[in-house]
């Protein structure tokens, strides 16, 4: 349970209003911006929200859900906190309207808590590994009897309300093109000119729309990481989605199995979207980068802790060849063997030593990335 004032973003459907409830219902007062009544007598008068809350105790909770409908409350909220002692949770599923609006962000006085999907611990690692690659860990796919009506909804929902009501965009045919040519390139090295070709819009629209992608929180870059010396290396980055399943669903590939060429990157985003809630719920939040030479040779995801580094190489499949370990092998060359932690994940059964280098089933992967021993802390 958080215990100060703090933002709770995360995409729609990754369950922040359920886990509000859950921590917060018996002892706050709730705003809820997505009830039409309260968002439009808030947004007629914000000062409201300072008037009936006034009577609170100091420490008393006030929750503001998709606090990104109404801006202006901001400035309502810091003043409370200010003058009240009160705390808040900010809820929303995009930060576009809030920096757009030029609104008080709090200075500081709120922390920022990102929710992702579901976790393979918050499951117990009871998943069917192909599937939810397949389908995703949204809760309502998880849990749903047929997830693919589910994640067609969900795209549907993503781009009527976080895009058409929003007004993000103006031309939004143009950005549906675009968000179905971005998710078939989901994990692959991004080329914004190609990507405004096929798309029929201005290379600049094509980054604006990848702005919007993130700034409602569905995606993410992967950059290249850049090694201290001059060295040739890839300077184009990648770009994943925040859920494999929703990736399938914006990419019109819903209703066919994953073909051999979309399962590597659907795999990626899997293990790489869990890596990042994993370093983001354990306060790590060591930026994620991949490496790649001007050659080829490339590792999947990188990082660098405090004692060192880590490199990972993923493979959607059974077998483990000796040439995946070719990335790391060179990455620890050029920074100092002692200082990589090389690491390869795969579907097989059992774990095996490579020419040196340790690689686990998946969910062996995940079991120990939870329990502290890929990163350094348990959870």
């Amino acid at each position: 349970k958080i215990e100060t004032s703090a933002f709770l973003l995360g995409p729609r459907g990754t369950g922040k209003s359920t886990w509000i409830q859950q921590n917060y219902k018996d002892d706050s007062v709730v705003y809820d911006l997505l009830n039409t009544t309260e968002l439009i007598r808030l947004s007629r008068n914000p000062s409201l929200i300072y008037q009936e809350t006034a009577h609170l105790p100091p420490d008393s909770w006030v929750i503001v859900d998709e606090i990104q409908k109404v801006p202006a409350l901001l400035n309502e909220v810091h003043r409370i906190i200010e003058e009240k002692k009160l705390r808040f949770i900010l809820s929303g599923s995009s930060a576009r309207k809030l920096r757009a609006s030029g609104v008080n962000l709090l200075a500081g006085r709120a922390l920022t808590c990102n929710m992702f999907p579901l976790v393979s611990k918050e499951v117990n690692f009871d998943l069917d590994l192909e599937k939810r690659i397949a389908f995703g860990m949204l809760p309502g796919s998880f849990s749903a009897a047929n997830p693919k009506k589910f994640l067609q909804a969900y795209a549907e929902t993503y781009l009527k309300e976080e895009i058409r009501e929003e007004a993000l965009t103006r031309n939004f045919g143009s950005f549906a093109r675009f968000l179905e040519i971005a998710a078939r390139q989901n994990g692959q090295l991004t080329n914004t000119a190609a990507i405004a070709r096929d798309a029929g819009v201005a290379r600049q629209t094509v980054q604006g729309y990848f702005d919007i992608l993130i700034d409602t929180l569905i995606g993410f870059w992967l950059e290249p990481w850049k090694l201290k010396r001059p060295t040739k290396q890839v300077g184009h980055s990648k770009f994943y989605f925040f859920d494999s399943g929703v990736v399938r669903a914006l990419s019109g590939r819903l209703p066919y199995p994953p073909t051999p060429e979309e399962s590597g990157p659907l795999f990626e985003c899997f293990i790489i979207n869990e890596l990042r809630a994993y370093l983001h719920y354990t306060e790590r939040d060591y930026p994620l980068y991949f490496w790649r030479s001007q050659g080829g040779v490339e590792v999947d995801i990188m990082f660098e802790t405090a004692t060192g580094y880590v490199a990972i190489e993923l493979k959607n499949g059974a077998r483990w060849e000796k040439k995946f370990n070719r990335g790391m092998h060179r990455l620890s060359e050029e920074l100092g063997k002692e200082k990589v932690a090389c690491f390869g994940v795969f579907m097989g059964e059992r774990q095996l030593t490579v020419d040196g280098v340790t690689v686990y089933p998946a969910l062996d992967f995940l079991r120990r990335l939870w329990r502290g021993e890929i990163a350094g802390t348990a959870i």
